[in-house]
């Protein structure tokens, strides 16, 4: 975020874990053996698979960037629930999975996103529980960045 706004601000120090474990070596390989496909990743990976990329950008941005683009090979550094989506908007487009580090496939699955199911989301919208409530000091307060968030992206076209 630093590199890109060109500011030093102070950043949480932490990760997602889906996006830390995409291995450089393993998405070289892939490049190797697939050298027209572009790698696309999400600007959570690690530096170095950013360095790798073709196209760097949210979920949202890639899928666009893939639509648009549907004559292209992928290799995708991202969360793998995505190619689905990918694939199912462009059928005739190769979506090859990143793998991580320590894995022989590309399975680089969130375990925390995959708690949630369509049974757990009908029981929360059928009995509105369980409930989380959010002192509003704090809330008021994170509604800010997510508001200027979404007038980026709109700003974008995202």
């Amino acid at each position: 975020i630093n590199s890109v706004t060109n500011r030093n601000m102070l950043l949480w120090d932490g990760a997602c874990h889906v996006h830390e474990q995409f291995s450089v070596e393993k998405i070289v390989e892939l490049k190797a053996q697939h050298p027209e496909a572009l790698v696309l990743a999400h600007p959570e990976c690690k530096s170095t698979v950013l360095k790798l990329a073709d196209v760097v950008g949210s979920t949202a941005a890639l899928l666009k960037y893939a639509v648009n683009h549907p004559e292209n090979t992928y290799i995708v550094a991202t969360e793998s629930g995505i190619l689905h989506e990918m694939q199912k908007k462009c059928p005739q487009t190769t979506f090859i999975p990143a793998p991580p580090n320590d894995s022989t496939c590309g399975c680089n699955e969130c375990s925390f996103m995959r708690l949630n199911t369509l049974e757990k989301l009908y029981e929360c919208l059928k009995n509105e529980s369980p409930e989380i409530t959010v002192d509003p000091e704090v809330a008021e307060k994170a509604v800010k960045p997510i508001q200027r968030m979404l007038e980026i992206s709109a700003e974008l076209g995202l």
